[in-house]
């Protein structure tokens, strides 16, 4: 039987994260914490000769949100453009994960059509170490290769 040991978990500090606007890529440098979620969409149906309500999906829905240290304009930078012109940015954000102590690999995970929904456009706080921002996103796919994502643990006797 086997068991997933320490050493292979992947730490949340070893990856990288990149924002891919008009095909030039940044590292985002600035990033604290990500999360994409992609949830089902669902129709609920009834037949006949069943009393419980069957569920059959319909599609799909992607949201996120990124915590981020208050130290780039980017994103303000994308709002103010809709807030002036009407001109709003669909981009793409690769993120990596790979611990090297880990024997599971790395995985790359690439959102497309990611489209801002809220950023801050300024802030202060007199408590604060370090100021951050908390930026939600919709997107629109994900594209993930079987040469990029992680595999099983190897076993050490």
């Amino acid at each position: 039987m086997g068991f997933l040991q320490a050493k292979d978990t992947i730490s949340g500090q070893a990856g990288r994260a990149y924002a891919i606007f008009d095909g030039n890529q940044e590292e985002m440098f600035y990033v604290k914490t990500i999360e994409a979620t992609v949830e089902k969409e669902k129709a609920e149906i009834k037949t006949l000769g069943r009393l419980g309500t069957q569920h059959k999906a319909i599609g799909w829905s992607g949201s996120g949100s990124m915590t981020i240290y208050y130290v780039t304009s980017k994103f303000r930078q994308i709002m103010l453009d809709y807030i002036n012109n009407g001109k709003d940015i669909y981009f793409d954000i690769r993120v990596i994960n790979e611990d090297k102590s880990s024997s599971i690999g790395k995985q790359e995970v690439r959102l497309t059509g990611v489209n801002l929904d809220s950023v801050i456009m300024a802030s202060l706080d007199t408590e604060s170490e370090a100021l951050e921002e908390e930026i939600s996103f919709t997107f629109e796919g994900v594209q993930m290769t079987e040469t990029n994502k992680f595999g099983n643990p190897v076993t050490s006797q």
